[in-house]
């Protein structure tokens, strides 16, 4: 009997580890990012060097390299070349200076890039379509930060990863307006546990959604790989072991997707020119 448990216990271990090396095929050591944190005329979040602080945290733990910027002139095609991705950790209004700055970046994307974006990400660069398409929409409005629920609708994907299929929290729900179809949502917040007190509000923002609307969502767009989540409001929330964890899976799925950088594979000659 004891050798038959023995035997049993070492073939479980045995399978998690086969299933922990499928699940994560990502070589950190070859990962490096950029995490940028300009943000333009208008509010500011506070919580910009906790979620700074939270991805060198990871980048310690598992083993990959984190450079941080908030100066527009890093984005020129030669500098970006050398990241995974580029984690934009609550931008907001406009983040470039130049057109040929923007430019860079969609060229970045363009070329096989990844994209991580993080709460107001959603009210970056407002009057650049592009962009704007690249996320799915552009900001409309929020109620008040207050706990609410949120569920996963993809418990498969690699972003929901340990995360909670019910997880309550306080935060902000991010509503959007001029919305693109083609990302593809993987957890949305609930939107009938928010306060009713601004319920005519809410309902009139979510549009054509019922209870459930987006609150993290993926793309593969325009030749790169990109997953944002709306939440993380609370500075707080880069020291939460659960939303770290949110942030890091997306992370890991965009690197994951990641295979190379090749600027040959870059088409545009503007920021504006039509998406092909």
């Amino acid at each position: 009997m004891y050798k038959v448990n023995l035997l049993t216990l070492l073939l479980f271990l045995t399978i998690c580890s086969a299933i922990n090396a499928q699940t994560d095929r990502v070589n950190w050591k070859r990962v490096k990012v950029l995490v940028y944190t300009r943000n333009g005329k208008g509010y500011v979040h506070d919580n910009i060097p906790f979620a700074v602080a939270c991805i060198q945290k990871l980048g310690q733990k598992h083993g990959f390299k984190v450079d941080t910027s908030s100066r527009p002139d890093a984005f020129s095609e030669a500098n970006l070349g050398q990241y995974t991705a580029l984690i934009f950790a609550s931008t907001n209004n406009d983040v470039f200076d130049t057109d040929t700055q923007r430019l860079a970046f969609r060229r970045y994307i363009e070329a096989g890039g990844g994209f991580v974006g993080i709460h107001s990400v959603v009210g970056t660069e407002r009057n650049w379509l592009w962009f704007k398409r690249m996320i799915g929409g552009t900001f409309l409005w929020h109620p008040r930060f207050q706990p609410y629920r949120l569920r996963v609708l993809a418990a498969q994907h690699a972003s929901m990863t340990n995360v909670p299929t019910v997880w309550s929290k306080a935060d902000e729900c991010y509503f959007m307006k001029e919305l693109s179809p083609g990302p593809t949502a993987v957890l949305a917040h609930e939107l009938s546990s928010l306060n009713t007190d601004e319920a005519d509000k809410i309902k009139t923002s979510a549009g054509s959604y019922g209870d459930l609307y987006p609150a993290a969502w993926y793309y593969e767009f325009d030749g790169g790989y990109t997953w944002c989540t709306a939440l993380g409001h609370d500075k707080k929330d880069y020291e939460e072991p659960t939303f770290v964890n949110h942030l890091f899976q997306g992370l890991r799925y965009v690197v994951g997707q990641v295979k190379t950088v090749d600027p040959a594979r870059a088409y545009a000659q503007t920021a504006t020119e039509a998406i092909r």
